[in-house]
């Protein structure tokens, strides 16, 4: 497969992230649990968060993706083989996006502060195209909370909208999305 280069956002590094990058990245994340979404870290939820290394560095078909300046991780995205749950999500979703076959799109994180630098934009077409390079993938899907500002409409100039999970209140209220999977130069 071939190696998704770094690239420059103004004065950031956008690139793969490697073991070496994961407590910053994990404060990142810890960060957007407890300052930003409010609910804290959840273990059902968030043990890709925990090992890293397991959930990211071991596993050719799932990546992290990180922004930096300076030195500092600043934000994050991931790759992993995994379709939505049912609960919380309504079956049918499972259905349509198994795991194995589906790219869930994981962790698109950027601290506040360096926020409008194009991070986020970069990071999830980082991810994408190395979605289209990963053997056995045959979608993009990602779910977003919509109480986080700016989340929704950042995903609607990204994908199309499968199901608004507001709708109806028996499953979270997450807004799901698919992305276009990405066409390579072979394929």
């Amino acid at each position: 497969m071939a190696v998704i280069e770094e690239c420059a956002v103004g004065e950031y590094v956008v690139r793969v992230a490697g073991p070496a990058d994961a407590d910053g990245a994990r404060s990142v994340m810890f960060d957007t649990f407890y300052q930003v979404m409010g609910h804290g870290y959840v273990a059902d939820w968030h043990r890709d968060v925990i090992d890293m290394q397991g959930a990211y560095f071991d596993d050719p078909r799932q990546e992290l993706f990180v922004a930096e300046r300076a030195g500092e991780i600043v934000g994050t995205a991931a790759v992993r083989a995994d379709g939505p749950k049912s609960p919380p999500h309504p079956p049918w979703l499972t259905e349509r996006y198994p795991s194995g076959s589906t790219a869930q799109i994981f962790r698109v994180y950027v601290r506040p502060e360096h926020r409008r630098n194009g991070l986020a934009r970069t990071l999830v077409d980082m991810a994408c195209r190395f979605i289209a390079q990963a053997p056995g993938y045959e979608s993009i899907y990602l779910h977003t909370n919509t109480a986080i500002e700016g989340a929704e409409p950042f995903w609607r100039g990204i994908g199309k909208e499968v199901h608004d999970g507001r709708t109806d209140p028996r499953y979270s209220p997450a807004v799901h999305f698919e992305i276009p999977m990405p066409v390579t130069a072979h394929g």
